[in-house]
């Protein structure tokens, strides 16, 4: 059981990877958000037609929500994750109520939209937001949360409504109420056989092991095959297409090009403890193309507003230029020992 009255909140770059590091730090274990994200192998790239966000496809830059929760849970020896939904919001107020009692430190998948503490220019309907619930108090009759979101740089509140509405909202990843907690938690991690692990997942999930069209190096490809063949599509859908891909690689969580510096900062990480000096080489390659992806967001931007002379081959040249940087970087991680 963590020990809340030492809880210290702490801004991170991604809502998830920042929730765990909040969970392992409440139990005593000092991980970096970094170092969570490259030992669940968080890294990779998704292209998922099929899901469509506001109408437009899918476009990921890291592992689907939970999983580098799930990956932590079955990495590291001892660490076991408590997860639940709930079929309606009385059961799953109730429950998260229980828990904060017990003194758990809770984490919360939510939707943006509904979270009141969030500035109204900054919601939208993404049900896959994580935050730590960490008290509950009532306060002139009304019910409130003390919340530790990892994209805020403090400590928030929210009324009990607003938060079960957020926990049950409907649409693509609805969170069905789902909450998490540490029920145990190593005293130690073996990095010595977790990091090499990691390392090569990321390289064959991603690179030319993958056998997945729509993810890694094959899911950038198909992104660019789809952006020349926008030319057939009308403008206005153009328009959203491309305006689509800049929030969702650069607005929407950390944001494709802010995950290659997490990863760059993890391995740097992993070179220290490891020794091997090599990762720090690997380090500022994903920081290289984590600029390429800036570049190539802001390529898109221009040619959605239409300044300039840019083309969409342009743009799919651009991105297939990136796959292929992070795929020379793929194959090496993949045969890391």
């Amino acid at each position: 059981m963590p020990d809340l009255s030492q809880f210290q909140h702490q801004q991170a770059a991604h809502c998830e990877t920042g929730a765990a590091a909040g969970l392992f730090r409440a139990h005593g274990l000092d991980l970096s958000e970094a170092m969570v994200f490259g030992l669940a192998s968080g890294l990779t790239y998704a292209y998922l037609p099929f899901v469509k966000i506001n109408g437009l496809p899918l476009m990921a830059y890291r592992m689907p929500p939970r999983m580098i929760l799930k990956m932590l849970s079955w990495r590291i020896k001892g660490l076991k994750i408590r997860f639940k939904t709930f079929k309606n919001e009385a059961d799953g107020q109730a429950f998260l109520d229980q828990k904060l009692a017990e003194g758990e430190l809770v984490g919360c998948q939510t939707s943006v939209f509904f979270l009141p503490y969030f500035p109204k220019e900054m919601r939208f309907h993404f049900n896959a937001h994580n935050l730590l619930v960490f008290g509950q108090e009532t306060v002139d009759g009304e019910s409130q949360y003390h919340i530790s979101d990892p994209v805020f740089s403090h400590t928030v509140t929210t009324d009990a409504a607003s938060l079960s509405e957020a926990r049950f909202a409907k649409g693509a990843l609805a969170p069905n109420g789902r909450l998490y907690y540490f029920e145990s938690v190593p005293e130690s991690i073996d990095y010595d056989t977790l990091i090499p692990k990691a390392i090569r997942f990321t390289g064959k999930a991603n690179g030319k092991r993958n056998i997945t069209p729509i993810s890694g190096v094959g899911g950038m490809k198909l992104v660019a095959k789809r952006i020349e063949k926008l030319e057939k599509d009308s403008k206005r859908y153009r328009q959203l297409f491309l305006g689509h891909i800049v929030r969702m690689q650069e607005e929407i969580g950390t944001g494709g090009a802010g995950f290659r510096y997490m990863y760059a900062a993890f391995l740097q990480e992993a070179a220290e403890k490891l020794q091997r000096p090599e990762l720090n080489e690997w380090a500022e390659a994903f920081v290289a193309t984590g600029d390429e992806w800036r570049e190539f967001a802001l390529l898109c931007a221009r040619i959605s507003k239409g300044r300039g002379n840019h083309t969409l081959k342009e743009a799919a040249d651009f991105l297939r230029r990136i796959a292929d940087q992070e795929l020379v970087l793929y194959n090496q991680m993949a045969k890391f020992k």
